[in-house]
């Protein structure tokens, strides 16, 4: 199973919190970009998982999101045709 935390791949200050907080839990971090994988639910710390959505302001987040939606080739292509 995998959980994805888009707001930690698209902040590195978010991204180094995250993984020390995920290391002081004990649990072992299997992370790709923006997915944390686990095989249990117990493998998850919930708490830290938790503390990492709630962490990103919701409207600095649509920004980021709009503006690396707006910085791909595809977008760009599309809104010149």
């Amino acid at each position: 199973m995998s959980v994805y935390l888009n707001n930690v791949y698209g902040d590195p200050e978010t991204e180094a919190w995250f993984k020390e907080r995920y290391a002081a839990s004990g649990k072992k971090l299997d992370m790709g970009k923006s997915c944390v994988r686990f095989r249990r639910l117990e493998d998850l710390p919930l708490d830290v998982i938790g503390e990492t959505v709630a962490r990103t302001d919701l409207d600095r987040y649509l920004e980021q999101y709009q503006a690396a939606r707006g910085s791909s080739r595809l977008t760009r292509a599309s809104k010149a045709g």
